[in-house]
């Protein structure tokens, strides 16, 4: 870690990249200035998230406010944003530990549409990848933070704070984490279970008020959790990085059946994948496809296995080939 540059120093350079991030709709991940700039000191990546925290708490604000943000299109004709993004920082840090303002008097909710992955950084520090169709609510307070997984899935980096536990409620389900990764996902049928995979550290498991006691599970474990079924620890930590490749708009198949691979791309897509012969349905694929692109998927199918595709406005069939 460099100790040339003081923590106040380190904010304001965050909130100066958290702008340009904003204005110019930057992918952190993956843009090389940003990444730069994140391993000169361990301490930026925090900062960082907390400066994006900030423009959210003071978007949100706004939207409460009924008063519309300004759209700015140059970073260094935002001084005044900036300024805000940092002054927005403590404000909302102050609320926290103050046990008033936005954050603790209301819910933060959060909400995808089908096909839609967000990436969302909270109050605390702690960020959000939430998946297609799913809907979440996330309550900041002075001694507790609380997420409320209402349906669908998504995945939780949280920033360390031992005197305020994280926990995230799907049903009867709860899972808790001080500092650690994670995902959870709420089956879409009734009584399907909620799937918890860890990425990082260790997160604790259990059923409010069912028989069975709580679980620990470290980073490459996973764990089906149903109120009616004794729970299976299992260790997978490739099958986690596949399951897991929704983060990057991906979905990756590594033996899955044609029918498997159906029902992925039908949870992003309005356009239905449908498999008419039951045997061509059990047939394993292997790839890496973008989410949003059934036709490609539909299209390597029938390259690689000799089936035929047809479509429409709301399927795409696919199906073995007539033998003439």
């Amino acid at each position: 870690m460099s100790s040339n540059r003081s923590a106040s120093e380190i904010d304001e350079e965050a909130a100066d990249w958290a702008a340009r991030v904003d204005a110019h709709g930057l992918d952190v991940e993956h843009d090389p200035q940003v990444q730069a700039w994140l391993r000169g000191d361990a301490r930026r990546a925090g900062a960082l998230l907390r400066a994006q925290a900030a423009i959210s708490f003071l978007d949100r604000g706004r939207a409460l406010a009924n008063v519309a943000p300004a759209v700015d299109t140059v970073v260094a004709e935002r001084p005044s944003r900036r300024t805000l993004i940092v002054g927005a920082g403590g404000a909302a840090a102050a609320a926290l530990v103050g046990g008033i303002g936005l954050w603790t008097a209301r819910p933060q909710r959060l909400d995808t549409r089908l096909g839609e992955i967000r990436r969302v950084p909270l109050a605390d520090g702690s960020l959000v990848a939430i998946n297609t169709k799913t809907a979440l609510e996330v309550a900041m307070k002075p001694k507790s933070r609380r997420v409320v997984l209402k349906e669908g899935e998504a995945w939780f980096q949280v920033a360390k704070d031992p005197d305020r536990p994280f926990v995230v409620a799907a049903g009867p389900v709860r899972v808790r984490a001080v500092g650690t990764a994670f995902s959870v996902r709420r089956g879409d049928e009734a009584g399907a279970g909620v799937d918890v995979m860890v990425t990082e550290g260790v997160v604790e498991t259990w059923i409010e008020g069912g028989p069975t006691p709580r679980r620990r599970l470290s980073a490459g474990s996973k764990i089906v959790l149903v109120s009616a079924v004794s729970p299976t620890v299992a260790e997978s930590p490739s099958e986690i990085e596949r399951s897991l490749a929704w983060r990057n708009g991906e979905i990756a198949l590594d033996g899955e059946s044609l029918e498997q691979a159906a029902r992925l791309f039908n949870r992003y897509n309005n356009r239905q994948i449908v498999i008419d012969d039951p045997v061509l349905a059990r047939e394993r694929f292997v790839g890496l496809f973008q989410t949003n692109e059934p036709e490609s998927f539909a299209a390597a199918v029938a390259a690689t296995l000799g089936a035929v595709v047809s479509d429409d406005e709301r399927t795409i069939r696919i199906a073995r080939a007539r033998i003439s």
